[in-house]
């Protein structure tokens, strides 16, 4: 008989750039549908997440954006098939993720 149960994997990661990452990894290289996986800041204000990345850091010319909302970090979650959750969990471990949950 097969685990047909879900569980759902939650991963907290330090910037929204890691965040987006592990996103598209779970949806172009696991098949999991952009449906079923969710983001959001871990704290109450809006964040994208703890450290500057992406669009917020140094560019060549060494300027860096200061206003970036920087205040917790990003939380992502997929609810996949009992099956997937070590492909998940292994992935999410891969891309950075800290403090990685199944329920």
């Amino acid at each position: 008989m097969s685990d047909t149960s879900t569980k759902t994997i939650t991963a907290t990661f330090s910037t929204r750039e890691a965040a987006d990452l592990a996103v598209e990894h779970l949806v172009q290289k696991l098949g999991i549908d952009r449906a079923d996986i969710f983001v959001q800041t871990s704290g109450s204000e809006n964040s994208s997440g703890t450290d500057i990345s992406g669009g917020d850091a140094a560019t060549v010319d060494g300027d860096a954006r200061g206003d970036g909302a920087l205040s917790s970090n990003i939380e992502v979650s997929a609810d996949v098939a009992a099956d997937q959750e070590e492909s998940v969990q292994a992935a999410f471990n891969e891309l950075g993720a800290t403090d990685v949950v199944t329920s």
